[in-house]
């Protein structure tokens, strides 16, 4: 389903938003109003919708595109974590600090390095500098933090459920 707004909420929105893409706006507008439990379920279906429509860009060829779709499916799934630790996931700030506690917390080196590697991509999309090959290295490490970060998630929510 397309939605279409008015020229005049389109412009209020991006004012509103501050320079952060509308769609994560909006999603952080609904989330407000949401139980916890919910947040993480909205923010799961997030990563596997932008997670989708990456991949769709990336076999059209339109891997600038695609880029900043798998940059949303990791944020998506930091957004999940960060409900999940009641951290903050509101700004790429919190996405770092993010990033470095799951690090200090599981010591591996692999967290920071894949989501600078993913971060590259979030890059390209305002600067398109990658060829395909360095993209195909990229891609491919989203996919794999993609996955272990939703392997953190799952755990995080049997912890949680285990608590309760």
């Amino acid at each position: 389903m397309a939605l279409t707004l008015p020229p005049t909420l389109i412009e209020l929105l991006k004012e509103l938003a501050n320079g952060r893409d509308i769609e994560e706006f909006i999603a952080d507008l609904i989330a407000e109003r949401l139980d916890p439990p919910r947040r993480v379920e909205l923010y799961l279906k997030l990563h596997e919708d932008y997670l989708r429509e990456a991949e769709d860009l990336y076999s059209r060829g339109d891997l600038t595109q695609a880029g900043e779709k798998y940059w949303g499916a990791v944020t998506a799934l930091l957004n999940a974590i960060g409900e999940l630790r009641n951290w903050d996931h509101y700004s790429h700030r919190d996405y770092n600090v993010i990033i470095g506690r799951l690090y200090k917390e599981t010591n591996d080196k692999s967290i920071l390095v894949n989501f600078r590697m993913v971060e590259g991509l979030h890059t390209n999309f305002y600067h398109n500098f990658m060829s395909r090959e360095e993209f195909e290295i990229h891609r491919q490490t989203a996919l794999d933090f993609i996955e272990r970060l939703k392997a953190i998630v799952k755990e995080l929510q049997q912890n949680n459920q285990r608590a309760t």
